[in-house]
Parts: structure tokens; C-alpha cells; sequence
């Protein structure tokens, strides 16, 4: 006797069967199609983008750059890409360079954090003697850093020191105060013609190119420098400042510097500046005039301190 398996009796699928599950099919087929239509879509950096867009706070019309904001970066130690270090100033060691005399007993708190630079290409354009003044400038940081003295940090510095800064602005003018040494800007709403006097934070005026803020700065004098690492410029300087918020909270800085007499074509620097958010920020006294009256002044005593 011969056992064979047994199967299930073959089912006959109709062609309306098929037809149903083919329509099936194609809706699900289409309803993921759209699903994914609809993430990229709204995922994409072009409705991204369109969102920053839409989330900036505007003042008749304008982009409202009223605040308080602040750059994050090491720039004011030096614009450029720079490794840490142990001071400023330093000098011949017996295997290395070491801190200055001057500087010595500041230790850690007196020493260079690293950067990644915020100049485009990280090249500044020197002339030849623009560099070798630059040099000069390290080797004699601590007599020739004007931040030392407290004098006025000049533009575009003033940006990027480690303070906060407030822009107030209306459809007439626009006015930034900064914290340190209590420095102001008035931003003239159109060009008021060359400056009367040269002066350290330069004359100011502003136009807008679509939704950018932008400010075109003269008049400086020759006596302020961009950072810590001894780059300067001379009085014929001239920094156009481009401000383009980003989101409610965030601007993209950009200065575009402009000197011959120093530099052999024109750089620019960029960095992104950030709102204070936290509860109670307020723009903060830093009047440090007085703070550096016994440096300046101090041997000018009957019986100088010692």
C-alpha cells in the first residue's frame, strides 16, 4: 500500500481577488509616497530656512535687532586660528619661550586659550610693514594693548570682547551701548558726510540691503587694535558691518575690513552673535577707567606705591 501526502485542495483565486488586492496595494503604496513627499518637504533646508525666516521679530517691517547679544569666541585673544599658550607676551626660554617677567605670577589666568579664528581664510593681507608692526606689537603686548588702559576697544573689537553689548533700534536710528568702558555708538539713519575728527569707535551710518542691517564706519584714529595679538590698522580704516538675524535669537555677523595703508586688499571676518536670554540680562557697568588710574597715574605720587 502506497501513502501519499495530502494537500490542501488548491484554492482558484478570481480576478476580482486580484484586482482588489492590486488596489490595495497601490493605496498603501501612495499614502507612504506622500508620507515621505511630506518629510522631505518639510525637512528640507529650503522650509527650514523659509521657518528661521519667519521666526525673526520685525519692527515696521525691518528685521528688530533690539537686544541684548554677545559673541562666543576667543577672538579678542586673537582673530586668527591660534593654539593655547602661556601668556601674551613671552620670551627666550632655556628650551622653550616662556612668560614675560610682567606676566609670570598671572599663571594660568594670564594665558591664551585656542581658537579657530574668525577671519575668512584666516590670512590677514599685511604690507610689509603692517607685519613687522604686528610683531612689534606682540613683543611689546602688555605697554601697547590699548584694552589695558581702558581706552575705547574701536570697531569692529568692540563686538567680539567678552562682554555683552545692547542694540536699540527704532525706525529713526539705531543706537548700540556696550559694557565695556562704557563705550556708545549712534548709528546715523543716512550718510552724514565725512567725519569732523578722527575718533576711537569712528562716525557711523546705516543702510539695509533686503533684510541685512548694514553699517559703514570711518573717521577712526590709528590707535585700536582688532586683538589681543597685536593686529592694528591706521586712520584710514574703513569697516562695513553686516548684521543678519538668523532666527529670534541669533545674528550672523560679518565686518568687512578696508585699509591700504596697512593691509594690501581688503578681509573679512564672521562670527555669530548670540541673545542674552537669561532671566534679568541687563547691559552691566564695566567703567574701567578707574580700574587702571594707579597704572597710568600711580608714579605720579608724592611717594608712588610700590
Amino acid at each position: 500500500m502506497h501513502f501519499w501526502p495530502r494537500f490542501p485542495p488548491t484554492r482558484i483565486i478570481r480576478p476580482s481577488e486580484v484586482h482588489m488586492r492590486w488596489v490595495s496595494v497601490m493605496k498603501i503604496s501612495v499614502v507612504a509616497v506622500a508620507a515621505a513627499a511630506t518629510f522631505a518637504l518639510v525637512s528640507s533646508p529650503r522650509v527650514e530656512g523659509q521657518a528661521r525666516v519667519a521666526s525673526v521679530p520685525r519692527l515696521n517691517g525691518k528685521p528688530d535687532l533690539n537686544g541684548l547679544w554677545q559673541a562666543v569666541n576667543s577672538a579678542n585673544y586673537d582673530i586668527q586660528a591660534h593654539t593655547a599658550k602661556a601668556a601674551l607676551q613671552m620670551r627666550p626660554g632655556p628650551i622653550v619661550p616662556i612668560p614675560a617677567k610682567e606676566v609670570l605670577a598671572l599663571g594660568a589666568v594670564g594665558s591664551v586659550p585656542s581658537g579657530t579664528g574668525v577671519v575668512d581664510g584666516d590670512e590677514l593681507p599685511y604690507t610689509a610693514e603692517g607685519l613687522k608692526k604686528k610683531q612689534e606689537n606682540q613683543d611689546n603686548w602688555l605697554a601697547r594693548d590699548p584694552e589695558i588702559k581702558c581706552y575705547l576697544p574701536g570697531v569692529p573689537r568692540a563686538t567680539y570682547m567678552p562682554f555683552p553689548f545692547q542694540i536699540i533700534q527704532s525706525s529713526a536710528a539705531t543706537f548700540i551701548a556696550y559694557e565695556y568702558a562704557g563705550a556708545a555708538r549712534h548709528i546715523y539713519p543716512k550718510d552724514p558726510g565725512p567725519a569732523q575728527i578722527d575718533s576711537w569707535m569712528g562716525m557711523s551710518y546705516s543702510t539695509w540691503e533686503a533684510d541685512t542691517f548694514v553699517v559703514h564706519t570711518s573717521g577712526f584714529n590709528d590707535q585700536t587694535w582688532f586683538d589681543r595679538a597685536g593686529n592694528h590698522h591706521s586712520d584710514k580704516l574703513k569697516v562695513t558691518e553686516r548684521f543678519t538675524m538668523t532666527d529670534a535669537d541669533h545674528i550672523n555677523y560679518e565686518a568687512t575690513i578696508d585699509d591700504p595703508a596697512t593691509f594690501t586688499r581688503p578681509w573679512k571676518m564672521s562670527m555669530p552673535l548670540y541673545r542674552r536670554v537669561e532671566k534679568n540680562a541687563q547691559l552691566g557697568q564695566f567703567k574701567c577707567v578707574e580700574f587702571v588710574t594707579e597704572l597710568m597715574y600711580g608714579h605720579l605720587r608724592k611717594e608712588p606705591t610700590k
